[in-house]
């Protein structure tokens, strides 16, 4: 068994993971996950754009959108990350895990 070292992209991850999203579910990305549509088709990516292919107007109306919706869940993920349970290698038992993550996210919630 080898020992996985070094950093892994987010998209890399959840394809090991092999996790399971229901196809009545919108899953709303940034565009580092541009492979996703093949994965769920009910996949809502902002618009990239390039050297030849500008975006448009209404591609950018949309673009917003979806940033716009996905900031919230993006700064509860920050909140999370100061705690350090998120953004390190958790070194404690793992079936606390679960307890101790929904404890932080209670925390966070009483914040609001």
């Amino acid at each position: 068994m080898a020992i996985d070292g070094g950093r892994k992209h987010d998209f890399r991850l959840f394809k090991e993971s092999k996790t399971y999203i229901h196809p009545s579910i919108k899953a709303q990305l940034d565009t580092g996950y541009q492979g996703m549509r093949k994965l769920h088709s009910n996949t809502e990516l902002p618009k990239k754009r390039s050297k030849k292919n500008p975006l448009t107007t209404e591609d950018k109306i949309e673009n917003r959108r979806i940033s716009s919706s996905r900031v919230l869940v993006e700064n509860v993920i920050r909140c999370l990350k100061i705690f350090r349970v998120l953004a390190e290698k958790y070194r404690k038992r793992r079936k606390r895990f679960t307890l101790r993550l929904n404890l932080i996210a209670a925390i966070y919630n009483l914040q609001l």
